[in-house]
């Protein structure tokens, strides 16, 4: 996956603390402003994706929408920082096998 950032262990830990008041697998509070923290918070939701899968984009929404109401949001965070690809109509997701 893509590493724009550094990040140590304490504060990726901090930080979905801090989003994830229910825990990693419930609700995000609210969507952090700054990149460092988006990237984690994408980082972290990413994992709800099979690598390999081929996802329709509504299949996209309905799984983000769970974690938060706006999903588009999340949605265009995991194409920016390369953790999703999309076809060229934007029907298809998936991720790629490193």
């Amino acid at each position: 996956m893509n590493e724009r950032f550094t990040i140590l262990e304490s504060e990726r830990e901090k930080v979905l603390k801090n989003y994830f008041k229910q825990g990693v697998d419930g609700p995000l509070d609210i969507f952090p402003s700054k990149d460092k923290r988006k990237f984690i918070i994408a980082q972290e939701l990413i994992k709800r994706f099979q690598v390999g899968k081929e996802y329709q984009e509504v299949e996209i929404n309905r799984i983000l929408k769970e974690v938060y109401p706006d999903f588009a949001t999340i949605r265009r965070y995991f194409i920016d920082y390369e953790f999703m690809k999309r076809s060229d109509d934007g029907k298809v997701y998936w991720i790629e096998s490193e």
